[in-house]
């Protein structure tokens, strides 16, 4: 039954959409019709739609409600029109994704979709369109009407994904740029991982207290990125979690039957090619075998903002048949393969929210196009399982894949994909638990992980990281966990990477000479290390003193690392050369630095962590900055790098002198399935954008503390919590 105020709702979206097309008044009015939204207390949209693309226009339009900002921003960047805003800085990011994805090529394969997708990228344009309209103060940066094609540019969900992993904007610059241009001489080293990454934990019946499976949702990645919802229709969606802004799918959660973690890693899924490229009168050609072939040369137009207009910059792009050229190393240009399938990885990002057990949801994963991520699974069936990666190509093990293959030479073509059953996964381990940490999947469930020799090298890209030692302690030998027993174990306070750098900290000034200065000057210090528990408070003296030093001595000694091999990223063979091969007047070096450092901007190196370590949320801008003048809230838990599972750290360099998280912990939570789902979770500072919005910061203490809010996922206790319900446009 249909409110009695949808008469007078229609009659004044009416007056304020009077400019549109008729058939999309008429679209949009029986959408609206069809949906309802509820925000609960915490103003999180709980979205109810007749059909699967009726919820899919209410969750767009709830999405821009929240955040309107961060949903277009998402589309001009995925769309390389990043330059039309922010002006000419931003050439080479907007010719990265150019490269890849060509707005024609987006319309063909809308038009070549199945027509239940079709209808949900319309649904998906129709939702942010009305809302436009509906709010005519809201003024685009740039997009001012969304087109239902948009969706397969970002069809994937990961912040950052694949393109943005396998080419730099200054590669472009070097090489495209009209200062060095495309010559065969410009040389860059390739991306490295970022370290701080995600938790994932599945717990099997066996384990839990209540004899049901239990999952951990546990993604760091740049707060506000993604929001909570609850997407529902009467077609069988009812998907409930993380959704990267813009999106129509959930991107990590859970429905009424199983749920779904993903985090960033897997196998190699992105190689290089090394072109030789051979110069003609009649153009550029590049070996392959016994032939040469023409390369392919394609001009990209990249417009940018120059003062109150628009200017443009054309570039002439190179592509082999493997990819597009980025870069050149050693007398040769540099092509990158990627997967390039966006019709089915938007169907597999979708398909897999509406899957019921564990036989329907792998047979999601058959499409193959999760190329970015794992997936930790969980079931009301008791199932537990992991994938590492889904998308791997089929190539000759022969050949190190980390490093540009010779692209003249065909036996480096790839030859396929493995099946799914080819890869490296697990389903029910007799450890009872499976875990993923960013790290190698050969500690995913403890005693019973798969081995590495019975997998191509290829299969897996990163090493093991001290989260994945952490995640073996808190998850082995525990046969009673329930919701707040996993959240325990996600919060848990150890920094397993101080075990091997104090260590080495505390032989050197135990070795040290008594004629040493050190042994003085630093007493004090080594004596609140050597009592530390390695745990991290914000009340600790200790976590800020061993932070401090640890930061000093890894920017002193990289490049001495990376003489022997060591990419800093590889946390535990870096944190052992820091330990036991830098020099004992090193590693006391930087604690008197970071005594120093610490005594210069605290007043004193007796500074708790808490201190210095702070929450704050001070605008919703994307980038927005921080002030030490203004409130903030103490925060315990640290950067991932450490160990700590639960994870906080800064976006980047900060011209203050407290530390304010922008990386880590984002939305969590924890699900037990069953007969009735239960659930819990958290938002870093809130569900809104709008610093005006009483849900801008209201989960913010909680977060600080770890202390999670319960989940109303059926209607009857949504509708107990709810703090507003309307249609589209009300």
């Amino acid at each position: 039954m249909r409110p009695k105020f949808l008469p007078l709702f229609f009659a004044c979206v009416a007056i304020l959409i009077s400019f549109a097309r008729a058939d999309d008044l008429a679209r949009w009015k029986q959408h609206a019709a069809d949906v309802t939204i509820i925000r609960d207390t915490w103003g999180i949209p709980h979205v109810y739609g007749k059909t699967d693309a009726d919820a899919v226009f209410g969750l767009l339009y709830a999405q821009a409600e929240d955040d309107f900002n961060r949903v277009e921003l998402n589309y001009v960047n995925a769309s390389g029109r990043l330059a039309e805003i922010e002006g000419e800085k931003e050439i080479y990011r907007d010719l990265r994704m150019k490269l890849f994805i060509d707005p024609a090529d987006m319309r063909a394969k809308y038009a070549e979709s199945p027509a239940w997708l079709r209808a949900l990228m319309d649904a998906y344009a129709d939702g942010l369109n009305f809302y436009l309209h509906t709010h005519p103060a809201v003024k685009p940066k740039l997009i001012t009407h969304f087109e239902p094609w948009m969706a397969l540019t970002f069809s994937e969900g990961s912040i950052g994904g694949d393109i943005e992993t396998c080419v730099t904007p200054r590669q472009l610059e070097e090489f495209y740029g009209p200062k060095i241009g495309p010559k065969l001489t410009a040389i860059e080293t390739p991306p490295t991982h970022d370290s701080r990454g995600s938790n994932g934990f599945a717990i099997a019946p066996k384990n839990s207290a209540a004899g049901r499976a239990l999952l951990l949702l546990n993604p760091h990645t740049s707060f506000y990125f993604r929001p909570e919802v609850n997407v529902v229709s009467e077609e069988g969606l009812s998907a409930y979690g993380a959704v990267t802004w813009g999106q129509f799918f959930v991107y990590q959660g859970f429905n009424d039957r199983l749920g779904w973690m993903h985090t960033s890693g897997g196998g190699d899924v992105i190689d290089e090619y090394a072109e030789t490229i051979v110069e003609k009168p009649s153009g550029l050609f590049y070996r392959y075998g016994d032939a040469e072939r023409p390369l392919i040369a394609k001009k990209i137009t990249l417009p940018y903002k120059s003062g109150a207009a628009l200017a443009e910059k054309t570039i002439t792009a190179y592509f082999t048949h493997h990819g597009p050229i980025v870069r050149a190393a050693g007398g040769r240009w540099i092509a990158v393969r990627l997967m390039q399938e966006p019709l089915k990885a938007l169907q597999q990002s979708y398909l897999r929210t509406k899957a019921k057990t564990y036989a329907e949801f792998l047979e999601v994963m058959q499409l193959r196009t999760n190329s970015s991520n794992n997936t930790v699974y969980a079931d009301a069936d008791g199932n537990i399982a992991y994938w590492h990666g889904n998308f791997i190509p089929r190539r000759d093990p022969k050949f190190d894949w980390t490093k540009p293959v010779d692209g003249s030479d065909p036996a480096t073509e790839w030859q396929g994909l493995h099946e799914v059953k080819e890869t490296i996964a697990l389903f029910n381990p007799a450890s009872g638990w499976v875990a993923n940490t960013n790290n190698w999947p050969f500690s995913a469930a403890g005693p019973s992980s798969p081995r590495p020799q019975d997998f191509p090298r290829y299969m897996w890209e990163r090493p093991e990281n001290f989260r994945g030692l952490h995640a073996n302690r808190v998850l082995a030998d525990q046969h009673d966990f329930t919701l707040d027993k996993l959240i325990a174990a996600a919060f848990d306070r150890d920094l397993p990477g101080f075990d091997v750098l104090i260590r080495g900290l505390l032989q050197a000034y135990d070795d040290a000479p008594a004629s040493d200065p050190a042994k003085t000057k630093l007493a004090a210090q080594i004596a609140v290390l050597r009592a530390w528990d390695h745990r991290w408070s914000a009340e600790s003296v200790a976590t800020a003193l061993a932070i401090f030093w640890a930061q000093d001595l890894l920017l002193h000694v990289s490049a001495a690392a990376r003489s022997h091999g060591i990419s800093p990223g590889d946390q535990l063979p870096m944190f052992d050369f820091m330990a036991k091969q830098t020099s004992a007047a090193e590693r006391l070096d930087s604690l008197d630095r970071a005594e120093e450092k610490l005594t210069r901007d605290f007043g004193t190196w007796k500074t708790p962590w808490g201190e210095i370590n702070r929450f704050q949320r001070l605008s919703g801008e994307v980038g927005a900055g921080f002030d030490d003048a203004k409130p903030s809230l103490p925060v315990g838990f640290t950067a991932s790098a450490w160990g700590s599972l639960a994870a906080f750290s800064a976006p980047g360099l900060q011209p203050t002198k407290k530390i304010y998280g922008g990386v880590g912990n984002s939305f969590m939570a924890v699900v037990e399935f069953g007969p009735r789902i239960k659930a819990k979770s958290l938002l870093a500072g809130g569900e809104s954008g709008d610093p005006a919005s009483p849900h801008f910061a209201d989960q913010a203490e909680r977060y600080t503390r770890g202390e999670f809010k319960d989940i109303w996922f059926y209607r009857e206790d949504v509708e107990r919590h709810a703090e507003r319900t309307y249609h589209p446009g009300n």
